[in-house]
C-alpha cells in the first residue's frame, strides 16, 4: 500500500497518541477532557478511514456505478460526534462544580484537599 494510502492511519495513531498523552500527563482537569476530546476524535478519524473503499462511489443505485463504499460508520459518527459533544459539554460543566468545591482544578490539590477533610 502506497504512502498515501495509509496516511489517514499514521495521523490517526499520533492523534491517539497524543490524546491518550494528555490524559494520563496532565493534572488539570480541562486538558484532561480535551484530551479524550483528541482522542475520541481519532477514534472517528479511524472508522472513516475504514469504510472508504477504493473507487467506490456513494450508495446510488444506477447501472454506471459497480461499487460502493459503506455509509453506514459515517452516520455512525454523526451519532458519536453528537454523543461526544454532549460528554465534553458535561465534562467541563462537572469542572465548574469541582472548581467551586475545592477552588482548584489540579488533580494533586484536589487530593491533598480530600485528605486534609476530616
Amino acid at each position: 500500500m502506497p504512502f498515501p494510502g495509509i496516511f489517514n492511519y499514521w495521523i490517526v495513531v499520533v492523534l491517539m497518541m497524543i490524546g491518550f498523552y494528555v490524559v494520563i500527563a496532565q493534572g488539570n482537569l480541562v486538558k484532561k477532557i480535551f484530551g479524550l476530546n483528541v482522542f475520541q476524535v481519532s477514534v472517528f478519524l479511524l472508522y472513516i478511514s475504514m469504510s472508504k473503499v477504493g473507487g467506490g462511489t456513494a450508495p446510488i443505485l444506477d447501472a454506471r456505478f459497480a461499487v460502493y463504499s459503506n455509509p453506514l460508520p459515517h452516520v455512525l459518527i454523526l451519532t458519536a460526534i453528537v454523543v461526544g459533544v454532549a460528554t465534553m459539554a458535561l465534562g467541563l460543566a462537572l469542572v465548574v462544580r469541582i472548581r467551586e468545591a475545592y477552588g482548584t482544578i489540579e488533580e494533586d490539590e484536589i487530593a491533598r484537599l480530600e485528605d486534609e477533610l476530616p
